[in-house]
């Protein structure tokens, strides 16, 4: 197989191309660069595609590409190239069966070939677990706490048009976890070493997602099509065997008088298993006080906390693509990341693109915000998370789960101040309650920027604060200021004053604060061996975000998979 990296395509920002435009061009470029007939080109693969807009107006679309030949040797066509970005590849592809077998050396216990598996959670981490192993032929129980996901945008919807909270089935709990309701971002920081995402991937587009997630290198699917996707992929593991069991909530972890695993109290009924995956998700609040009741070790642990930023979708394409109105791309994200004069980290978190902040509330008198996006991204506005790290010592106690505590006070302000609906206010009001007379927040000596100058007419209107948030979920102007500590504030206008350096108007007056956002990662860790056991209950497999070992949609995904493949191996010992 032939891999040419960095092929360019000059993007004019008002024509899309067709897929068949493209493949026409990529096959073009191809035979020019190996210096061989298109004719000869027996197939060719998107592998990555990404945007290079590093000389705005001016961008590219760039391709990786990987190629076979119907004749000539692939070694012989790269070397007479002599160009380092072709070269010969060999691609292996995920093998779920080989996976397992070379993690028996890991196993240290021996699972009963017949004894049912259960899987807690049908967040990405639970599903994809549940869809490994039934692929694989066990057939596993998956039980979730919320509504499958048809009734369960039922009652979001609901729950956004005003009416009364469920607690069992809402932003947070129901098939599909936290990410339903999300931007549905496939991107991830874990690297791929063992096909494991590249595997997550090809599920999902088998179940009916866009397959440019494949290669696009910052890919995401959209809550409409995303809910779709997880139904079909349940609807699989249902036909090869496996059950779901919905508005179940696991209540007990029923152990043996040595700590191992003998089953799980649901309903008031106990299911009998030696095998259970803990695939809870980070905000199953009262599990963890169960876990914490059944000496389940657990550690507190770093997260972050901060506010959601709306800003006008132009003003975002104006400084990522050099236009504001770009027809040919799609709306610009953003990545920003700064460290405080203290030490604290800032930084943009699941930015969504012509997206909309959602109450994601899950417990009642208490309020947090998301952010999410539709497949199409045209919502006027952009937004993202902007947090600053917090560790146990800003979590005002000792208990392992004062992080829980810690986010539930904040959550409890965030109520209060907006009245049970989402509180928002305008950034420059936002500072000047914070700030008062303090004008450090001006001095470029300590890392922090001046305000940005708006340049052209966009910025010019949105510092007239005139520009409304585009949420899903009830909003009410309200003081915002309030919600996170003092320190916390003043370590957001130093981030904002910072991100407005890299990105004008930014730091407008009239961008959207609104809050709290503070279900970024779980507040535990959930401590598990190399066989994927927790470490003193045998039988138990603590996995995903509400573990403590993934951070979104993708590497969920990707620790449910290798959780299939530990428990596939303990089985085949």
């Amino acid at each position: 197989m032939i891999r040419i990296n960095q092929i360019k395509i000059y993007n004019d920002l008002n024509t899309s191309k067709t897929k068949e435009e493209l493949f026409d061009m990529l096959y073009q470029k191809a035979s020019k660069l190996l210096r061989i007939n298109r004719s000869d080109i027996e197939s060719l693969e998107i592998i990555r595609h990404s945007i290079d807009a590093r000389k705005k107006p001016d961008i590219f679309d760039v391709y990786m590409v990987d190629l076979s030949v119907k004749t000539g040797s692939d070694e012989r066509i790269v070397k007479k190239c002599k160009d380092n970005n072709i070269s010969v590849v060999s691609v292996a592809k995920y093998n779920f069966e080989e996976m397992a077998k070379a993690a028996k050396t890991k196993v240290s216990e021996h699972i009963d070939k017949d004894g049912k598996i259960v899987i807690v959670g049908a967040g990405p981490a639970g599903l994809f677990c549940a869809y490994m192993l039934s692929e694989a032929g066990y057939k596993p129980l998956v039980i979730e706490r919320g509504s499958d996901v048809d009734k369960r945008l039922q009652a979001v919807e609901a729950f956004w048009s005003g009416k009364e909270l469920d607690e069992h089935t809402n932003v947070q709990f129901g098939e599909g976890g936290a990410g339903t309701f999300s931007d549905g971002k496939l991107n991830t920081m874990v690297k791929d070493k063992d096909g494991r995402g590249r595997k997550a991937l090809s599920i999902f587009v088998e179940h009916g997602a866009s397959d440019d997630i494949m290669y696009e290198a910052k890919p995401h699917i959209g809550t409409d099509i995303l809910c779709r996707v997880i139904k079909s992929m349940r609807e699989k593991i249902i036909e090869r065997g496996g059950e779901f069991m919905f508005d179940s909530k696991v209540d007990e972890l029923m152990l043996d008088e040595t700590g191992k695993l003998t089953g799980v109290k649901v309903l008031d009924k106990i299911i009998s298993c030696s095998c259970a995956v803990l695939a809870i998700g980070h905000s199953a609040r009262d599990t963890f006080y169960m876990l914490k009741d059944k000496k389940v070790n657990i550690e507190p642990k770093p997260f972050a906390v901060g506010f959601r930023v709306e800003h006008p979708q132009s003003i975002i394409n104006l400084s990522q693509y050099g236009v504001a109105d770009p027809k040919s791309l799609p709306a610009s994200p953003y990545k920003l990341v700064m460290n405080t004069d203290k030490g604290r980290g800032v930084y943009s978190f699941c930015m969504c693109p012509g997206g909309f902040v959602v109450n994601a509330s899950s417990e009642k008198g208490r309020l947090a915000v998301n952010g999410m996006s539709y497949s199409a991204r045209d919502s006027r506005n952009a937004n993202s998370a902007i947090i600053m790290t917090v560790s146990p010592k800003d979590f005002g106690g000792d208990d392992v789960l004062s992080g829980v505590e810690f986010q539930r006070r904040l959550e409890e302000k965030a109520f209060e101040i907006g009245k049970g609906k989402i509180p928002v206010e305008y950034y420059g009001d936002f500072k000047k309650a914070v700030s008062g007379n303090d004008s450090s927040f001006d001095k470029n000596n300590n890392g922090v920027a001046s305000k940005a100058v708006p340049e052209n007419e966009l910025i010019k209107e949105l510092d007239k604060k005139t520009n409304l948030p585009c949420m899903k979920g009830e909003y009410s102007f309200a003081e915002v200021h309030k919600i996170l500590p003092d320190e916390l504030n003043r370590d957001f206008i130093q981030g904002m004053e910072k991100f407005g350096r890299m990105i004008k108007g930014y730091n407008s007056d009239g961008a959207l604060v609104s809050g709290v956002e503070s279900r970024t990662s779980s507040p535990v860790r959930i401590p598990r061996g190399e066989d994927g056991v927790s470490t003193n209950i045998r039988g138990l497999y603590p996995c995903g975000e509400g573990a403590g070992y993934a951070g979104g949609i993708m590497s969920a995904a990707m620790d449910g998979i290798k959780t299939a493949e530990l428990i596939a191996a303990s089985i085949m010992n």
